[in-house]
């Protein structure tokens, strides 16, 4: 804490980046530091790899941020020029997108990792790792207390953080979440913050398309594999177009799979012009970030990760339901 905040102090342009297709968590956290980092009269700019889904959008309001995919020259000159680039929400360089990476070794800033990923790669100068915490976003509240600035935490900087910690969290049900996650949620209320108009812009904002894909993905697509706690749901690239697929339409949609009554892992494979991106869920003594790390090059955490296979969507869960028996315990 003594190295961030030295770092911060002593440096005037920073850069905060997170990783691709950014969640609630990731926007966030981003938003929450770089406020913070506001209010310490630093030069700031949040550079993502690509758009986040709409409904993240109003929170970036006010923020000074860019998009890597649309203008990749200028972001790699504003981290060119930056003393600072934090790193949020990923524990590996390669969680930005190849394209995106290449400013690691373009850039001499000094590099901060603030994540709570587990097994992260050494890519940063100073990294700072705690994987039981149930959110980056919560780090975010930790590490400004740590340092001694809890003071400065406004209504603002609250709602990033709240976001964060309710997105990861799949609104604060999920084994990470501990007692220090309800003093901090205490602490936003105190100040202010009103937690319902952040549960109103990402979970009531349905548009008919979006409602009628995840009926028909619930209808039609779900399957339950036979004498197993598991379940799968997959999306073709027709049928997400059928429904004018947006991006964030399918948030949330493999925790459907698991509220269904002794289902112990959900797996939702959605097909790309590029392969198949996999999420993963699970609960009880069921871990699938070790599972998807060895079987489709992802990671994340032992109850939610993510994967991806090049192979077709058919080949893929194929693939995957001839290798479930390693996830049972």
């Amino acid at each position: 804490m003594q190295e961030l905040k030295k770092r911060i102090e002593e440096n005037e342009n920073q850069v905060i980046t997170t990783h691709k297709s950014p969640d609630g968590d990731a926007i966030g956290s981003s938003v929450a530091w770089y406020r913070f980092l506001k209010k310490k009269n630093r030069n700031v700019v949040l550079i993502l790899p690509d758009q986040p889904p709409a409904f993240l959008l109003p929170f970036l309001r006010n923020v000074d941020y860019l998009v890597y995919e649309d203008n990749p020259d200028y972001a790699t000159q504003i981290s060119c020029e930056a003393n600072v680039l934090f790193c949020l929400d990923y524990n590996a360089k390669g969680r930005v997108g190849t394209e995106m990476e290449s400013l690691f070794d373009k850039t001499t800033a000094f590099k901060i990792m603030i994540d709570h990923h587990t097994n992260p790669d050494a890519f940063c100068d100073l990294m700072i790792s705690r994987p039981t915490v149930c959110s980056t976003a919560q780090m975010i509240y930790q590490c400004i207390q740590e340092m001694g600035e809890l003071d400065k935490i406004d209504v603002t900087i609250a709602e990033g953080i709240y976001l964060g910690i309710m997105t990861d969290t799949g609104s604060f049900r999920f084994p990470s979440v501990d007692k220090h996650t309800h003093q901090i949620l205490a602490h936003l209320l105190e100040i202010g913050l009103e937690h319902h108009h952040i549960h109103e812009a990402i979970y009531d904002v349905n548009s008919m398309d979006r409602l009628q894909l995840r009926g028909y993905a619930i209808a039609e697509k779900l399957e339950i594999l036979e004498g197993l706690p598991i379940g799968i749901i997959s999306l073709t690239l027709d049928e997400l177009n059928r429904f004018n697929y947006q991006k964030g339409d399918t948030e949330g949609l493999v925790n459907v799979i698991l509220s269904i009554e002794g289902m112990q892992v959900g797996a939702f494979f959605t097909e790309r012009k590029e392969g198949v991106k996999i999420s993963f869920r699970s609960k009880g003594n069921y871990y699938v970030n070790e599972f998807s790390a060895r079987n489709f090059g992802g990671g994340g955490h032992k109850y939610a990760a993510g994967g991806e296979s090049s192979d077709s969507l058919d080949v893929t869960i194929e693939r995957f339901k001839s290798l479930v028996w390693e996830l049972i315990p």
